[in-house]
């Protein structure tokens, strides 16, 4: 079998299209993302209290 040698460049084409885009892209750590978890889940437990559904029975 004859080794193709010309598919290195195209072959990390589309990876250096990613990282290109990564670049460019929005990034939110991730201590926000458990925070607003947290912050959503207690608001969602502060309004069930609130109309009596919490805890259920």
């Amino acid at each position: 079998m004859a080794k193709n040698k010309g598919n290195g460049l195209q072959s990390s084409a589309g990876l250096m299209r990613y990282y290109d885009a990564d670049k460019k892209s929005i990034t939110i750590k991730p201590q926000y993302v458990l925070i607003a978890g947290i912050v959503i889940a207690l608001i969602v437990l502060a309004i069930s209290y609130f109309y009596g559904t919490w805890p259920l029975k």
